[in-house]
């Protein structure tokens, strides 16, 4: 997979190979640098089916209800296109916390779909770690083309969470 074009696809940005781009921090256990460089490790992840990355790469606190067999499955059951970084808002060295607002393209069951969202990421100076802590904002419910999720699926917006009690309980 180290020659191969990153499954994040920088859409906006010249295709990086893996071994440039998430491989350090997803194969080398290397942190993240940004918290924009976790959003996009965190993408990969899923198109990998690194499904232990995407557990140790929550906030302890959101951990507490990481559903591993729905992510597994959603993880495996997508075909991932690629991401679009829309903004960033700190998140740099130096930043406690970060925003990252993004477009993760995938198939699911047939259909192209894009799921929009603006997350937010914590630095642990303990650690020297960036991690994910939540969906920055619950309202308005995040964007899906194509059907939407039942109340017992994932969420789409990756937390790990049913849809009914992630972003399912904002709508």
């Amino acid at each position: 997979m180290t020659d191969t074009t990153c499954p994040c696809r920088l859409r906006d940005a010249a295709p990086l190979p893996y071994s440039a781009c998430c491989a350090p921090i997803l194969e080398a256990g290397e942190p993240a640098p940004t918290a924009q460089a976790l959003m996009r490790a965190r993408y990969s992840a899923y198109a990998l089916g690194k499904i232990d990355f995407l557990f140790e790469s929550l906030a302890p606190e959101a951990r507490h209800d990481f559903d591993r067999k729905a992510v597994t499955h959603w993880a495996s059951q997508s075909q991932w296109l690629g991401l679009d970084i829309v903004s960033t808002e700190q998140g740099e060295a130096g930043d406690e916390t970060g925003f990252v607002e993004f477009i993760a393209h995938f198939v699911l069951d047939g259909e192209q779909r894009a799921h929009r969202e603006r997350s937010l990421f914590r630095f642990d100076a303990g650690d020297g770690r960036w991690y994910f802590v939540d969906e920055a904002n619950r309202k308005p419910a995040p964007i899906v083309k194509g059907a939407q999720p039942g109340r017992n699926d994932p969420c789409p917006c990756g937390s790990g969470k049913k849809y009914k009690k992630c972003c399912g309980a904002a709508a």
